[in-house]
């Protein structure tokens, strides 16, 4: 999914319009041979608190995510809405809306996101990213929280692209995979990412009918910040991967707590093109 690199900054500090398509059609890319495509898809997640090592005490919420085919680019919004209980006992809401069109070639990435805790707007950033070639360097450019531009190194992929390397290298029966990402959910730039997929198995029923028919594992994902120094990850995230793209059964190391987020709606849409 993506946009789960979101979640960190939103859980860790916290709603947007729709970022605006684009003008221009970018040409898209074929699946490989054998691969599932990915899945153009509402859901809805319950998400509960597993463990606290910190000052939180109690946590919950829900996300709402929906992926739209936009015929030569992906259309993905995701809105998380918590609560989080500290031990003063006081409760602290974080909303946040993040939205992206990623064009299906992987070579341009338009980005907004704007969280709020308690109300107050706590991060806001927006932009444009692009790619120079398939596996080159790229630059972001920014628009908020102000005007900038970084360059991104070589080998950056963009959330949905990201998410399609690891599907494939799972069904190659791969299982380390290291990557560098950017998603626009902070204004530094691209992360690192190192992935292992634990296991890759045959399709077998779930209570989602939709997704009894694919193969699925298990994926956890480190993210650093790229190129530093330190070995300790900024965030983890564990999850259950369908060869759609579709996860369920996540669990979010923030390292001071950990949430679970659980599949409690889920819903296919339609490819228009």
């Amino acid at each position: 999914m993506r946009r789960l690199a979101a979640l960190a900054i939103l859980l860790l500090a916290g709603a947007a319009e729709a970022a605006p398509l684009p003008t221009a059609a970018e040409p898209s890319v074929v699946a490989p041979p054998g691969s599932t495509p990915l899945a153009a898809h509402r859901a809805l997640y319950q998400l509960t608190l597993d463990s606290a090592r910190g000052d939180v005490v109690a946590a919950s919420g829900t996300m709402r995510y929906e992926v739209l085919d936009a015929c030569d680019g992906w259309a993905v919004q995701q809105r998380l809405d918590m609560t989080i209980s500290n031990r003063d006992g006081q409760d602290i809401q974080m909303i946040s809306d993040y939205t992206t069109w990623e064009a299906k070639n992987g070579a341009k990435l338009r980005f907004r996101m704007r969280q709020t805790t308690d109300t107050a707007v706590t991060l806001q950033t927006e932009g444009e990213a692009s790619i120079d070639r398939p596996g080159g360097p790229g630059e972001v450019h920014y628009t908020a929280p102000q005007e900038g531009t970084k360059q991104l190194p070589p080998g950056t992929l963009f959330p949905m692209a990201h998410t399609e390397h690891i599907l494939q290298a799972a069904a190659e029966g791969k299982k380390f995979l290291a990557l560098p990402l950017f998603d626009g959910t902070t204004d530094t730039g691209a992360d690192d990412t190192f992935v292992v997929i634990t296991s890759w198995n045959k399709p077998e029923p779930y209570r989602f009918p939709d997704l009894s028919n694919l193969p699925s594992g298990r994926v956890h994902v480190s993210f650093f910040e790229h190129d530093a120094k330190h070995q300790v990850p900024d965030y983890q995230v564990g999850q259950r991967y369908w060869s759609n793209g579709v996860a369920d059964d996540l669990q979010m190391d923030f390292g001071d707590f950990v949430m679970d987020g659980k599949l409690s709606e889920f819903r296919l849409q339609p490819h228009a093109c």
